[in-house]
């Protein structure tokens, strides 16, 4: 990897990937391939800090071109990092784990209707229903009956209810009153849950002290509730917490930066805007 010739001007950049990278279709944001190409060219470590398992994170990685030091997933429950045998592969360095049989029950109770999905520390899917946007046609998915996820210590638990539209959702999980363990809620009724205490800013500063990069060297971008830590992270120490334009006010009430919505090519006019990329947004 090229670093700048000034190392103190290293950014560590982590992108969020939908509604940030990648649009509801699957597609990619205009100019963010060309832009990240730039900014990684240019010797700044551009990762990615997704709620995705890394079996679905992967293809988006290699559809960017970068290949960096560590890579978040499972909302921060696992860190993945380069393979020392294999150039272009990566290995699970950091997995949170936690019994997730009691909150399973808990919700259950109140969503008999739910369709559940598990994550293995290995990054096994365990579902109980096939929904498109948990990319199970991947190596590792298996269905299973609602009872084998319990009793299992898994890095992430998500759970999507038909019924339920996104406020709606949202108001009903709040409600419920979820403790031992740390959730978001997403754009329609989806529920990410992760290991107490673990979120996306958790495990960038993890990333962050391992790289030796300043607090106010960061940059983050997403469009999330799963986002929220990380911009507060990023903000916080001095540096960049990017919203894309169509995030709820709710999110952007913790950008430092905001940015154009994701249809409009917002990471890479903010990869411009943050100096390290020049890329153009067709």
């Amino acid at each position: 990897m090229t670093y700048p010739v000034d190392a103190s001007a290293r950014l560590l950049i982590a992108l969020d990937i939908d509604g940030t990278v990648v649009l509801e279709d699957g597609t990619f944001s205009p100019g963010v391939q060309e832009a990240v190409a730039e900014a990684a060219e240019r010797g700044h470590v551009v990762t990615i800090a997704t709620g995705r398992s890394w079996e679905s994170a992967a293809p988006v990685m290699e559809g960017l071109g970068i290949l960096p030091p560590y890579v978040v997933c499972a909302n921060g429950a696992t860190i993945m990092s380069r393979d020392p045998e294999d150039p272009t592969g990566y290995i699970r360095h950091t997995t949170e784990t936690f019994d997730a049989t009691e909150v399973l029950q808990f919700i259950r109770e109140h969503l008999p209707g739910a369709s559940y999905m598990v994550e293995l520390a290995d990054g096994t899917r365990l579902f109980t229903q096939y929904m498109d946007d948990w990319d199970l046609n991947r190596p590792g998915a298996r269905h299973v009956e609602f009872e084998e996820m319990l009793g299992l210590r898994v890095t992430r638990v998500v759970v999507v209810s038909p019924e339920h539209d996104g406020e709606e959702f949202n108001a009903f999980v709040e409600r419920m009153g979820l403790q031992q363990v740390t959730y978001s809620v997403g754009w329609s009724a989806w529920l990410d849950i992760a290991p107490q205490g673990v979120n996306k800013a958790t495990a960038l500063e993890k990333v962050r002290e391992w790289l030796e990069i300043d607090r106010a060297q960061v940059a983050v971008m997403g469009d999330g509730r799963n986002d929220i830590e990380m911009l507060a992270w990023a903000g916080e120490g001095g540096g960049s917490a990017v919203v894309m334009g169509q995030a709820p006010p709710e999110v952007q009430q913790y950008a430092t930066q905001l940015t154009l919505p994701v249809e409009g090519g917002g990471v890479a006019a903010a990869l411009s805007e943050l100096g390290v990329a020049t890329a153009t947004i067709v």
